[in-house]
């Protein structure tokens, strides 16, 4: 029952946005290239389910394989960053340099190294979202209590130990933080990455369904590969946050409710 609380809310603002958007559509009779109403994107959208799904699949591989690189290569890289102050200060600054590169720019760089196809753009997708990883991990890493820190040190505790036993740990609130922010990018890298990756083998994924459809003038279908990517994203998303609440939910008040 909580949980059907939770969604009214969200439900009944989406249904008002859709009824409202339907009416000045309709209303103002905008041209359906401008501004489709809602009804004619649904239409288009069961018109091309099957280009829809098979998009989605192709989209979120890319997606799920650069989110697993940006979790993994993120948390060592924020585990190599607190390890010392001058690895710190050494290599964070290329770190954000991958939060700042503009990932069209490089795109067509990575199709050089790694080739047409889904290892262009699931590098693409890694390389959007890990940044967000490394930076919450460091930060929750470097936020740990210094009490706690001395006390594994009064009691000789080795360096495994107490990165093992108390900063990962202290650190999971930070990092779920991170991996939330990265579970949507790594979408938005994986978009960018097909458009320049183009299709190998007819997998092409919701960018390049973008693409076609833009140049074909079908902006319905174009808002409805959108909204599949959305999807995607929400759905990374929401397996990331259970993944979190329930790791956490013990004993931390982000995910316990108090």
């Amino acid at each position: 029952m909580k949980a059907l609380r939770d969604a009214l809310a969200p439900l009944a603002a989406l249904v008002i946005l859709l009824a409202l958007w339907e009416t000045v559509a309709r209303v103002f009779s905008f041209n359906p290239m401008v501004l489709p109403p809602p009804s004619a994107i649904g239409l288009e959208a069961s018109r091309s389910a099957g280009s829809l799904l098979s998009g989605a699949l192709s989209t979120g591989r890319s997606a799920l394989v650069g989110f697993g690189l940006s979790a993994g290569v993120g948390v060592l890289a924020a585990i190599l960053l607190s390890s010392s102050r001058v690895l710190e200060r050494a290599l964070y600054p290329y770190a954000l340099f991958l939060q700042m590169v503009p990932i069209i720019a490089i795109a067509p760089v990575l199709v050089v190294w790694f080739g047409h196809g889904a290892r262009a753009v699931a590098v693409s997708s890694f390389i959007v979202s890990v940044f967000p990883v490394i930076a919450n991990t460091h930060t929750g890493m470097r936020s740990v209590d210094p009490a706690l820190r001395d006390m594994f040190r009064l009691y000789g505790a080795r360096r495994v130990a107490t990165l093992w036993k108390l900063e990962l740990p202290a650190s999971l609130p930070h990092l779920f933080t991170g991996l939330r922010v990265a579970s949507g990018l790594s979408v938005v890298g994986a978009i960018v990455g097909e458009w320049v990756a183009g299709v190998v083998e007819g997998d092409s994924g919701l960018g390049i369904l973008v693409l076609a459809a833009n140049r074909q003038g079908n902006t319905a279908l174009v808002f409805a590969a959108v909204l599949a990517a959305s999807a995607l994203g929400l759905l990374l998303f929401g397996a990331v946050s259970l993944t979190g609440e329930r790791m956490l939910r013990r004993w931390h008040p982000s995910a316990s409710g108090s």
